[in-house]
């Protein structure tokens, strides 16, 4: 038997013994041993649950118990959650985390813990919810260098980026919508304005690249300048908006952004819809893959955590993840990378058609009924530089969206 306590009983980690409970008889089959709950840590009591009987209230009872063999951190935070698994990891004990906080600002400091005892420090439920991303990279790509990574890795801003889409329903009336569906959080923000996407792309660029990648160093847009108007446009062109994590390599060099992008129907991405997260990753070996499920949810990340629990159980004395170094990752600054731009600019298109080629190169200008007094203009390939010091000049943008190929 293995021995496990789970440190939280909020959403995941009532999911995470729910998992445990119900698919008892195939987990064990494929842990090779019983997997047993022995301890849950929260502030709270849960009278009437059954889980109340292995509720403790001091962490210390876990660290200093030496039947644990395995611990799940899935309080969210990074503190105590960091000090928490420091120690957990100190005292020989394997960890399964859903905290892409934690891993986005320490993970190499915990990786490197973990490789040093010979356990574990998993984490697959931080990036994409259920969706096997962070094993794919550790395991079947490992023969690849991996040349891009680019994902809808937010299913808040997806669900209201796809009501916007399809109903032409202003922002604020979506995001409201979705606050009342329990899609969206109370306080927003961490979704819409891109933090979440930003730490879960930090992660798999960390991953990617063997070194850290700082979140705070990613160029982050979220969707809250988004309009129905914008959504007309990419119509009109048949395309559609969502909100992109991106790393890609470039050269010696590695570009991370998350940002609103115009995506053609050709695109992998196009057709995730409603709370769905994919990831789209191209090695240069393998090729081009996708992985696409339900990024969030009860059930769902806490499947991917006991997935974590289930490999620490079979390796409980032999460190599997791929680790990245602590020493900080350059990453390419935006104004050197390249892209199109789609540009709403104020003004009749035929009068200011030869001022806005001449201004920012042959492009597509586009007209949408109904909307007067401007006109869209989706620009060829420029460098982020080059496009603001056109846009500098350039009077009358409206605002701008980026384009992916």
């Amino acid at each position: 038997m293995v021995n496990i306590a789970v440190m939280g009983y909020g959403t995941v980690g009532s999911g995470v013994v729910e998992v445990l409970e119900r698919n008892k008889k195939i987990i064990t089959q494929r842990a090779a041993d019983e997997i047993n709950v022995k301890y849950v840590l929260d502030l709270r009591d849960f009278p009437g649950d059954p889980v109340q009987e292995k509720i403790v209230h001091d962490f210390e009872t876990i660290i200093n118990d030496p039947d644990i063999r395995i611990v799940v951190e899935v309080m969210g935070g990074i503190e105590p959650a960091y000090t928490y698994v420091k120690r957990c990891l100190e005292a020989g004990k394997s960890v399964a985390t859903s905290n892409k906080a934690l891993v986005a600002k320490h993970g190499a400091e915990l990786l490197s813990i973990a490789r040093e005892r010979e356990i574990n420090f998993l984490f697959e439920a931080s990036v994409g919810g259920g969706i096997p991303i962070i094993r794919a990279l550790n395991s079947c790509m490992t023969a690849d260098e991996i040349e891009e990574i680019t994902g809808i890795l937010n299913g808040t801003t997806n669900y209201v980026m796809t009501k916007m889409f399809y109903e032409g329903a202003d922002y604020a009336e979506v995001l409201k919508e979705a606050q009342e569906k329990g899609y969206a959080e109370r306080n927003p923000e961490a979704d819409v304005e891109g933090y979440d996407s930003c730490r879960k792309i930090a992660i798999l660029s960390s991953l990617i690249s063997g070194q850290q990648v700082d979140f705070e160093d990613i160029h982050t847009e979220g969707i809250t300048k988004i309009t129905k108007e914008d959504m007309m446009y990419a119509k009109e062109m048949g395309m559609t908006i969502k909100l992109l994590a991106s790393s890609k390599r470039h050269d010696d060099h590695l570009h991370a952004i998350v940002a609103p992008f115009l995506l053609g129907k050709e695109h992998p991405l196009y057709n995730v819809d409603d709370v769905f997260n994919a990831v789209f990753v191209r090695g240069n070996m393998l090729g081009d893959a996708m992985f696409y499920g339900s990024g969030a949810g009860k059930l769902p990340t806490a499947s991917a955590v006991v997935a974590d629990v289930v490999d620490e159980a079979k390796h409980l004395h032999r460190n599997i993840m791929t680790m990245w170094k602590s020493e900080k990752l350059e990453l390419e600054p935006i104004e050197d990378t390249s892209r199109r731009f789609f540009i709403r600019i104020s003004g009749n298109v035929e009068e200011r058609r030869a001022e806005t080629e001449k201004c920012f190169g042959p492009g597509k200008a586009v007209c949408v009924d109904g909307l007067d007094g401007e006109f869209g203009y989706l620009t060829e390939s420029m460098t982020e530089g080059e496009y603001l010091k056109k846009a500098e000049e350039f009077g009358g943008v409206i605002s701008m969206i980026r384009a992916e190929d």
